[in-house]
């Protein structure tokens, strides 16, 4: 059995989800549009799932609307908002270390005219509150700020950032994809307006998310046709993924966080007592899943490759950018070293991670780099 040590890119199917999915599979595979006896259960199913996601995060089931995953939630409540608001404000800002389908759908609207405006981070990944309150305008029609970044695992102060966003009259959205359920999301309290989510971060089925789009936001839809999610995102509802979703926000309710940053901490602790080691990101205010370490004189590629050749799983970064082979953009943002930008490697803790894992891939992780340095 391999040590899988990748849950910021995606995570193992929970048991009692896989259980709770099956059934819409092959008994209830009716379209939740139709109106007969079949779809109705179909219906119920989506609108039961579709109410616990909402209690999740302070907010109404009317609310939430499904969609494929965190890239299109992020793309639709950018590009939506965009496309809905345009005559009235054309001012955009996000932070430079936003998720690529944030930055590329920001980019898209600049190329429509809108203006934007990247925020800058510190050393340890949080955005410059000060830089957002010189930022703001009267022409700012959206702020989106990441809340827990996918790489190096720093948890924005949404509340604080809200505060000052509603003052200015914008909206706010957050990609809140990695820290769902880990950190506490309230749409009330941190004044947000569009939340984007999804469930195979949180042990549930690929190919579903969700974007909360508080009531009375203009937003505009990405797909046209006929009409599901109250004209929001018309196409057949993947009842399955939504099923799967809602029970994986279920499950995950009994979660020992606690537990998983404890394991964090002691990977974190023994992986700095290397010689040359250094933590990308904060130790406070961090996901309590995420561990982002470089390692001078070994290059990152080279020492994931050959983890997994040992069954340990981990990344270099963000799993959408991992085929194109490129910098961290996260990592550059936050002034980290050419040198150690190269070597970094993430490794992203879940709920079934056990303590002797981690042992195995400390000892593993020591032996490697040793031998790495004696060759080069």
């Amino acid at each position: 059995m391999s040590i899988y040590l990748d849950s910021g890119a995606s995570t193992r199917l929970d048991p009692d989800v896989r259980a709770a999915i099956k059934p819409y599979f092959s008994d209830h595979y009716a379209n939740a549009a139709s109106l007969h006896k079949e779809g109705q259960i179909a219906h119920s199913a989506v609108e039961k799932a579709r109410e616990t996601i909402a209690k999740s995060i302070g907010a109404k089931s009317h609310e939430i609307v499904f969609t494929s995953g965190g890239t299109e939630s992020n793309n639709f409540a950018l590009k939506g908002v965009g496309f809905a608001n345009k005559t009235n404000r054309n001012h955009i800002i996000i932070s430079s270390v936003e998720h690529e389908c944030v930055l590329n759908a920001a980019r898209f609207l600049e190329r429509q005219g809108f203006k934007v405006t990247a925020l800058p981070v510190d050393k340890q990944g949080f955005v410059s509150f000060d830089a957002l309150k010189k930022t703001l305008s009267k022409q700012t029609l959206l702020v989106s700020i990441i809340h827990g970044n996918n790489e190096v695992g720093t948890i924005n102060d949404l509340e604080k950032i809200g505060a000052l966003v509603k003052e200015h009259g914008a909206l706010f959205h957050t990609d809140a994809c990695q820290s769902y359920t880990k950190v506490p999301v309230n749409v009330d309290m941190m004044n947000l307006d569009l939340v984007s989510i999804n469930a195979h971060k949180i042990h549930g089925p690929k190919g579903v998310g969700a974007l909360y789009i508080r009531g009375g936001t203009a937003i505009e839809p990405l797909l046209h046709g006929g009409g599901q999610e109250r004209g929001f995102r018309s196409g057949t509802l993947n009842i399955p993924g939504i099923v799967g979703f809602g029970m994986a926000v279920e499950a995950i309710k009994h979660q020992d966080f606690l537990r998983m940053a404890k394991l964090r901490d002691l990977l974190i602790d023994e992986l700095l007592s290397i010689s040359g080691a250094r933590l990308n990101g904060p130790r406070e205010n961090r996901l309590c899943n995420n561990v982002n370490i470089s390692f001078k004189a070994v290059d990152g590629n080279s020492l994931l490759l050959q983890l997994s050749d040992q069954g340990i799983m981990v990344s270099t970064g963000s799993a959408c950018s991992s085929e194109k082979m490129h910098e961290s953009h996260v990592l550059n943002a936050m002034r980290v070293p050419k040198q150690h930008i190269t070597s970094a490697i993430r490794f992203s803790l879940g709920k079934y991670t056990t303590k002797a894992e981690i042992e195995q891939t400390i000892r593993t992780i020591k032996k490697l780099i040793k031998h790495m340095r004696e060759v080069k």
